[in-house]
């Protein structure tokens, strides 16, 4: 009885091991894994492999002239890359998105121009 009791024990501590280091390969998998925390690129070239980048909006020229620069701004980054996933959109499209989505918080139109009723343009 012993004996059983032990090879599951050691059965059991495998398989939660080999669960821990593979954890990567199928967590993704799961249900409901894109809130989990997924570590953000932190260089032009890891932008770009994250699929940050497109022919409108190119950081290959960066990383060509050396820009020593973290990548972009991380918390756009982060809303940018969450948009992609959860609409399934590429990159310009989502930052399209994400763009019109500060603007409105910021009380500006989708032209670009200012929502406040006081606002007087010459052109």
């Amino acid at each position: 009885m012993s004996y059983l009791l032990y090879s599951i024990c050691i059965s059991l501590v495998v398989l939660a091991t080999a669960l821990f280091l593979t954890r990567s390969c199928w967590l993704r998998r799961l249900p409901g894994s894109d809130y989990l925390y997924s570590r953000l690129p932190s260089t032009f070239a890891g932008d770009i492999e994250a699929g940050l980048s497109s022919s409108t909006f190119d950081l290959s020229g960066n990383i060509e002239d050396g820009d020593s620069r973290a990548g972009l701004d991380d918390e756009s980054k982060a809303e940018i890359l969450k948009v992609m996933k959860k609409r399934r959109l590429p990159f310009d499209q989502a930052r399209k998105v994400y763009m019109e989505n500060k603007f409105k918080a910021n009380g500006i139109g989708a032209d670009g121009r200012p929502r406040d009723p006081k606002f007087v343009s010459f052109s």
